[in-house]
């Protein structure tokens, strides 16, 4: 991205300003029906990117790319195309290999690498008519859930910058909640698109593990990766879904309403750990949707829950951390081996793998081990998820994304949540089991405190069911509304 910048005084035209609010799908049709062309939204994005590029969200823009590709797409409408995507810029996170455009995975090792093909998801979001606006920040090897990154910067978080954004996919929602792009991919193993999505105040949807091509994104492990998409709505997600996945069923209701609707929530788990604030908001999303004719069904799912959930998922993660990563880089022609990432890692990520991630450090789960984490421990943690199903009868489970706001940058790596002490792996607290147990899951925004420090709110479907579930919450955001734009 140029460096120049634009300080946030340097007010924004009430032209660009509009056309930043639009949403994937507003903007589909505002081009097809001639309304704007995709040259004048480009433009305007690209404009906000730069009085917003404090935010660090962005690693890499290439405007004239950017802009040549809106023009192509604007003689392209002319001629006819009615591509579902035409036109209309999203960003990517720099995990996503981009034919032409410097793909960096957040690390220096890869800081002048130009890949010669697209991600399968880059390349069928091309297909139909999209533009790559440019590789979202995020954290090293999406190795953390804060947005901290040495080499490219700390992402901050729009709605307070004094805070963090989330991770790992931290750019991609910064940017979605600045309203620099309307939609943006990212990744999720544990919770790095819903963590950001739920700190910063915008929709984030993990599909069903495997549902999603991940073919060209940097992997961390292949039971628990998905790609994904954070946007401000949950119809542009139903939109983009339908591309990726190449889903041309209807899962899609007529409805606006939740009458009849069912949603299974853990309380006695759930909220065990979490800030007052963010309880007090669940709650009150809870009424709202009893209010709109829900009904709420408690379930419990026994008493070493999160135990089981958390030592099947991390023992998971870190066995496969660096197998993945070897044939990956291998495999896509990415000219740098493990060691040299691991040589350029910063230091507290490199501790990490130094304990559980090299093959023979004192936490490196044995291949024994790992086989019963698969074989035992996960079909158990994916037996309760469905026992919530099967015996409430509910569409979705319901809880709080994250149990607590966006800590503060100066305190992200030690904070306290109710009073406890907690790291930034607590940030994933909620989002683990289910990321284990491969349902679809999707954060949607659920309040704003007085600190201006969005609260987020996770609807998780059974495994498959992604089309009902995106229905589902569809109804759901219309019903608790959404938040006013952070800048």
């Amino acid at each position: 991205m140029q460096d120049e910048k634009v300080s946030a005084g340097e007010k924004l035209s009430s032209e660009a300003h509009d056309l930043a609010e639009l949403g994937v799908a507003a903007a589909v049709a505002a081009i097809r029906d001639g309304d704007i062309t995709s040259e004048s939204y480009s433009a305007a994005l690209l404009k906000r990117a730069r009085a917003f590029s404090e935010l660090n969200s962005f690693i890499t823009i290439d405007e004239s790319a950017v802009l040549a590709a809106a023009r192509d797409a604007d003689k392209a409408r002319a001629a006819g195309s009615t591509a579902p995507l035409l036109g209309v810029p999203f960003g990517i996170k720099d995990s996503y290999a981009t034919r032409g455009l410097r793909t960096t995975i957040g690390t220096a090792a890869l800081r002048n690498f130009v890949p010669v093909e697209d991600a399968e998801i880059v390349g069928a979001i091309r297909v139909a008519g999209g533009i790559v606006f440019g590789k979202n920040n995020l954290v090293e090897m999406s190795y953390g859930l804060t947005g901290n990154n040495g080499n490219y910067g700390q992402v901050k978080n729009p709605y307070n910058h004094g805070h963090i954004s989330g991770g790992s996919s931290s750019g991609s929602g910064a940017s979605v909640a600045a309203r620099i792009v309307p939609a943006a991919f990212g990744g999720d193993s544990v919770g790095s698109i819903r963590v950001p999505a739920s700190l910063c105040g915008v929709v984030g949807f993990k599909p069903t593990t495997g549902r999603w091509p991940r073919k060209g994104v940097a992997p961390i492990s292949h039971t628990l990766d998905t790609t994904g998409i954070l946007a401000r709505s949950v119809e542009d997600c139903e939109l983009i879904d339908r591309i990726v996945a190449k889903d041309t069923s209807s899962a899609r209701s007529d409805r606006s309403d939740l009458k009849g609707a069912k949603f299974a929530y853990a309380p006695r788990q759930y909220l065990e750990l979490i800030d007052p604030v963010v309880e007090a908001s669940f709650n009150n999303a809870l009424r709202r949707l009893r209010d709109a004719g829900a009904q709420m069904i408690e379930v419990d799912l026994g008493d070493d829950f999160f135990s089981l959930a958390e030592q099947t998922t991390w023992n998971i993660f870190f066995h496969e951390t660096m197998q993945e990563i070897s044939g990956f880089v291998r495999e896509n022609n990415f000219p740098v081996s493990f060691d040299e990432i691991y040589a350029e890692l910063r230091s507290d990520i490199k501790d990490v793998w130094d304990q559980f991630v090299l093959p023979g450090s004192s936490g490196f789960l044995s291949s024994a081990a790992y086989t019963t984490a698969l074989s035992v421990d996960l079909v158990e943690l994916r037996r309760r998820f469905d026992g919530v199903f099967v015996q409430s009868g509910a569409e979705a489970f319901i809880f709080p994304t994250t149990p607590c706001t966006a800590p503060s940058i100066e305190q992200q790596s030690a904070f306290t949540i109710a009073g406890k002490d907690v790291n930034q792996l607590a940030l994933a607290k909620n989002t683990v089991p289910t990321s284990a147990a491969g349902l679809p899951g999707i954060s949607i925004p659920m309040g704003l405190t007085s600190e201006r420090l969005p609260i987020g709110l996770e609807i998780d479907g059974a495994r498959g069911h992604d089309r009902a579930l995106l229905d589902l919450a569809r109804r759901v955001q219309a019903t608790i509304g959404v938040l006013p734009a952070s800048l």
